[in-house]
């Protein structure tokens, strides 16, 4: 990709990753403490180009999107920032995602926007809470007037936040604003070899943390089971959206969907002493029914079990287990 591209939220897990596998980057940073390691990747001082902006400010990002023909914006708010125009996360991440989504219209440049998304915002369960649709795809989007199991704080704000904004850019794109393309790729459960929250999720069953267990089995409850995807193929498809002629629209995007007991059972394995709670069943019968991004061409590299193998890896380098 020679072309200049735009990454809101480089400084975080799944942000920093992408700009290590994009070649040419215009990056906008947060914190200048954030980006330290992003100013240390080859090429940095000649392709890495710093714009500081704020997401509950996002006009800031206007002059970041100025010359750029793709932008991937990855920001999302996870806390609530005060004194600002905004109540809550909600308003914040939808506010700032119609905000970029005009940037890049305006710009003049700007081919393609590509949305990190989430599963999260693809729930199968059916609207009245009877149960789960057979299958979770693209059509599903997560009635969020349910009441789900083992919502904690984190989720809260997150899960409606994806879903109203995915929504509102989908919304946009119908609109055809000036040629503008828009896709939306829902991630499952980013795991891998680089030490995230994510991966706290991941390996909670070895590590016996209840939070990061919680999320996980939150997961389950919403989705009937777990949908997990590699940081790289993360990165990959991500990349794939921006090169592929004429794509446009809603993907998911994971590589397996398991549930919380089949990944305890994995690690049991290795872990024998694990908490045989953990391996007590409670996935449901829903299969996973999204091909959109592979039948246009993109394939993944990694298994669950070698999603799972570098998880527990990357725990061992940092001493959690």
């Amino acid at each position: 990709m020679e072309r200049k591209v735009c990454v809101t939220g480089g400084a975080g897990y799944i942000g920093s990753n992408l700009v290590m596998f994009l070649q040419d980057i215009i990056f906008v940073k947060g914190e200048e403490s954030k980006v330290g390691l992003l100013k240390g990747f080859p090429g940095a001082e000649e392709r890495l180009h710093l714009f500081e902006a704020d997401i509950y400010k996002p006009q800031e990002f206007e002059k970041a999107i100025q010359g750029c023909v793709f932008v991937f914006h990855v920001a999302t708010p996870l806390f609530h920032t005060t004194g600002y125009k905004y109540n809550d996360v909600v308003e914040a991440t939808v506010g700032a995602a119609k905000t970029i989504t005009n940037a890049c219209i305006n710009s003049g440049t700007v081919k393609r926007l590509i949305y990190t998304s989430s599963v999260v915002a693809a729930s199968p369960l059916k609207y009245d809470g009877s149960g789960y649709k057979i299958t979770i795809d693209e059509s599903c989007w997560t009635p969020l007037h349910l009441s789900v199991p083992f919502a904690g704080d984190s989720v809260q704000n997150y899960t409606p936040a994806k879903t109203k904004s995915e929504q509102e850019l989908l919304k946009i794109l119908e609109q055809k604003p000036n040629g503008l393309e828009v896709v939306t790729l829902g991630l499952g459960l980013v795991g891998g070899g680089v030490p995230s929250t994510t991966t706290l999720v991941i390996v909670s069953p070895i590590t016996n943390n209840v939070i990061r267990y919680q999320e996980q089995r939150y997961l389950e409850a919403l989705l009937g089971k777990v949908p997990i995807i590699h940081i790289e193929d993360a990165c990959r498809a991500h990349i794939f959206c921006a090169e592929t002629p004429s794509l446009k629209g809603r993907f998911l995007c994971a590589s397996s969907f398991v549930s919380c007991a089949e990944i305890a059972k994995y690690y049991q394995k290795a872990y024998p002493q694990l908490n045989h709670e953990y391996l007590e069943e409670h996935g449901k019968e829903v299969k996973w029914g999204s091909r959109k991004l592979e039948d246009k061409g993109f394939s993944y590299k990694y298994s669950m079990e070698m999603i799972l193998d570098d998880c527990l890896e990357c725990a061992k380098r940092s001493g959690i287990v």
